[in-house]
């Protein structure tokens, strides 16, 4: 079982999924260059064991294959990312676990406080030229608390480097950090905010998941690996943090001490931002009060920028299974399967697949998707296509839009929809409101007399496949893949 985030590394080495760099490698674009060749060619994970003027390797590239996600969850590393978000859903079905607090606490092996603070001791990288900076936080998750509930929120916000005591927090509007932040402004008060990099590489995972108010991302990770996630009570702050993370900057977030922030080149392969022109702005401060860290720790981070990334691959595979939980608490029959692309950022669009079951069905899944708590958030459009099309079929996909389809009657435009202010198709004063379109690719289920679809014989094709070495091809016959295609229309 994968405990944290050393035993995923050490994983992914016994599978071969990982490569170490020896090699000296600057932080200063190099790394990020390296890591982002090596993910467009789909390469493995990488540890940089030498970065300039640090004696702390970084880890990056985690996420940037189904495979390698598969292995982090104990699956079976050939499962698409529709099939292993499946996977995903069928586990938030268990009963979700709270946190256990344990004594065993790897993190707090080394302390440090007073002088001994130095964010910059990091290897942060600065990924892109016109970045605004090193970014300590980008495979980061922040830990708070509601002052009200006391529910404990985890979340995934970006974090540059500010000082040696001082990294900077972007929360966009609504989100839950935001909301709970908003809280303590009102009392004015500073907020227990800690920074954590490592630990199970799960809660980085849930850390970016359109959860419900008050519900604690600890909980499901419990429920993903049906095992409470081992913390400890901070004697600092009070909140409560993962044991096994690999480092972890504990103090306040400061509203008052406001700093300027980025840009950053963002997951939407852009710089955006509503801030300003340029992507940047003042956003509040972590005033680090101690640093936590096990011995010879591990530094991760994510190239962000255009997809195909771990950023793009992880919002896939648990957009994707969150949105399929969310229609199956819905109680809409008939779904086949749900995919969010990691194309598509991991997050704008969703093709869903529905065995029809009265007049209107189709419609009504584009509808609940848009409404759901994973859905209603940046989500521009929904492509729903019949039973006998897998959702990451794209031939399949633009078969069913090229003969199932028709604009007049297949599109629905829906004109106000939450968007996220880093979405650059949207002018930079007004990213938060968007249109979001439907788009019915199935053959209506009222239609008496519905058009014949061709088919192979299912006799012929298993003679073709008793002789297929005859014919001179080499390998297994392809046969028995169109024979169960056949079973499900």
């Amino acid at each position: 079982m994968i405990r944290d985030l050393r035993d995923f590394i050490a994983a992914c080495e016994r599978h071969g999924m990982l490569h170490r760099i020896g090699a000296r490698v600057d932080w200063n674009l190099e790394l990020s260059h390296v890591a982002k060749v090596n993910e467009e060619a789909g390469g493995p994970a990488l540890m940089f064991e030498n970065v300039r003027d640090s004696q702390i390797p970084v880890f990056t590239s985690a996420f940037t294959s189904p495979a390698r996600m598969a292995l982090c969850l104990g699956e079976d590393p050939k499962l698409p990312i529709s099939e292993l978000s499946r996977k995903w859903m069928e586990r938030l079905r268990r009963k979700w676990l709270p946190p256990e607090v344990t004594d065993d606490v790897p993190v707090m092996e080394n302390v440090l406080t007073g002088s001994d603070i130095d964010v910059t001791k990091f290897p942060a990288p600065w990924f892109y030229p016109e970045d605004g900076g090193r970014y300590f936080g980008t495979a980061v998750y922040s830990i708070c608390r509601d002052p009200d509930s006391g529910w404990t929120n985890i979340g995934t916000y970006r974090m540059q480097t500010q000082a040696k005591d001082a990294v900077s927090v972007m929360m966009l509007r609504g989100k839950h950090g935001q909301i709970i932040r908003s809280k303590y402004v009102e009392r004015g008060q500073r907020m227990p905010f800690a920074a954590v990099i490592g630990a199970d590489p799960v809660l980085f995972l849930v850390g970016s998941i359109q959860s419900g108010i008050g519900v604690s991302e600890y909980d499901i990770a419990g429920a993903l690996r049906d095992c409470p996630v081992p913390v400890f009570v901070s004697d600092l702050t009070g909140l409560t943090l993962p044991a096994r993370a690999e480092i972890i900057l504990e103090g306040y977030l400061d509203s008052d001490d406001l700093r300027r922030e980025g840009p950053l080149g963002e997951y939407t392969g852009y710089y955006s931002s509503t801030r300003s022109s340029d992507g940047a702005g003042l956003e509040p401060s972590l005033k680090v009060e101690r640093i936590l860290h096990r011995n010879h720790p591990v530094f991760w981070s994510t190239t962000i920028g255009k997809p195909v990334n771990d950023i793009h691959m992880f919002q896939s595979l648990n957009r994707t299974a969150h949105l399929w939980h969310d229609l199956e608490a819905m109680k809409i029959p008939g779904i086949q399967g749900v995919y969010v692309p990691p194309e598509a950022c991991g997050w704008f669009w969703a093709v869903i697949s529905v065995r029809q079951m009265y007049p209107g069905h189709s419609s009504q899944v584009g509808n609940a998707a848009i409404a759901t708590s994973t859905g209603h958030y940046a989500l521009k459009g929904v492509i729903v296509v019949d039973h006998d099309i897998h959702v990451e079929d794209w031939d399949r996909i633009w078969w069913a839009l090229s003969i199932r389809f028709d604009p007049r009657r297949s599109i629905q435009i829906i004109d106000r929809g939450r968007s996220t202010p880093l979405d650059p198709s949207l002018p930079r004063d007004s990213r938060y409101i968007m249109s979001r379109v439907i788009m019915d690719a199935c053959t209506p289920f009222e239609w008496e007399e519905k058009p014949r679809e061709v088919f192979m014989d299912r006799d012929t094709l298993r003679q073709v496949s008793a002789r297929w070495t005859e014919y001179g091809f080499p390998g297994a016959s392809p046969v028995a893949a169109l024979i169960d295609r056949l079973s499900k229309t």
